[in-house]
């Protein structure tokens, strides 16, 4: 029984879950490579990710010499770009899943649909409510820091390098920069859980308690300015513009694609791209667990991680009892 799967879902992967190898004990070096490999080569979010941030920096970025001065018509094309990718990625997925069902409910972890209506949503429904958040604050957001960013780095206020110059570091910041966004996610989730900010901030989010791949952004504006804030780091640490374009990309639009409510995208009856995290999907029906990823593993640490048991349910259950006084 202990280690029985979750009952009420269409689809749930192999439990328990595990955290990644890196924290696993004894060490199992081939297990380390595969997870690595797994996660960043053949198709992967991740590389599709640098491929866009490439592309980005190459066509429809602004030359560096030109953000020098904040100049809105420079600020505007980022915007437009950005906006661009954001209804690309979560709008194609979201037309794909959920309009022309193309996979069905293949992988799908939430059996029931996602909610046409209901008084919490702040545009009467839940995908016109995800869509005006993610497009009219998320994106503004996310332009806002890149633009602050390029400025900076512009004019000599944030640290500068390129391939030439350092190509090891250079090279080193893509796999890192997943790293810091999963240590940093934890601890600004935690916060954002405290009743205050939950209650003001944090409760917009989990409206979604079925998730949709507009739901990944969709929060409020202050919690915009804390989720994006990751990229301040680039003010101490040296990075090129490519890092920058691929650091808030990979923010905002693996937050769409992990929000699919699909475990991952299938072709010719095999999973070909990972997508949401079973371990994610549970933080919106149950709330209290599962803050973070499975990358870094604070949520055993501290008690707070589900692992799509029955016996874990029960664990969190009593957990949230004992949270809620």
């Amino acid at each position: 029984m202990s280690d029985a799967p979750l009952k009420g879902w269409n689809h749930t992967p192999n439990v328990p879950l595990q955290v990644s190898p890196l924290f696993q004990w004894p060490l199992k070096p081939m297990a380390i490579l595969r997870w690595f490999w797994d996660s960043w080569f053949l198709i992967s979010e991740r590389l599709i990710i640098v491929g866009i941030a490439f592309i980005s920096l190459t066509f429809f970025q602004p030359p560096l010499e030109e953000t020098q001065t904040l100049a809105f018509g420079w600020v505007a094309e980022m915007y437009a770009r950005n906006l661009i990718l954001m209804t690309l990625v979560a709008g194609g997925l979201h037309l794909y899943f959920y309009t022309f069902t193309k996979q069905g409910k293949k992988l799908r972890y939430d059996p029931r649909p996602l909610m046409k209506n209901g008084k919490q949503f702040t545009l009467g429904g839940q995908i016109r409510d995800n869509m005006f958040w993610t497009l009219a604050s998320g994106v503004t957001i996310w332009t806002i820091y890149e633009a602050l960013l390029f400025w900076a780095m512009a004019n000599g206020y944030a640290p500068m390098i390129t391939f030439a110059s350092n190509p090891i570091w250079f090279i080193a910041l893509f796999f890192l920069i997943p790293v810091w966004e999963s240590f940093y996610f934890y601890w600004i989730h935690r916060f954002l859980h405290i009743p205050f900010f939950y209650k003001h901030v944090h409760s917009l989010h989990h409206r979604n308690i079925n998730v949709g791949p507009w739901s990944g952004m969709s929060m409020h504006p202050v919690e915009h300015v804390i989720f994006l804030g990751s990229v301040l780091i680039h003010f101490i640490v040296p990075s090129g513009p490519v890092h920058i374009l691929y650091h808030l990309q990979y923010y905002a639009l693996t937050a769409a694609t992990t929000h699919t409510g699909f475990e991952g995208l299938v072709v010719k009856d095999k999973n070909r791209l990972a997508l949401g995290t079973f371990h994610h999907q549970m933080h919106h029906r149950y709330f209290e667990c599962n803050y973070g990823s499975l990358e870094i593993p604070w949520d055993k640490l501290f008690g707070s991680f589900h692992d799509g048991t029955e016996a874990a349910n029960e664990k969190i259950r009593e957990r949230r009892k004992r949270m809620m006084g």
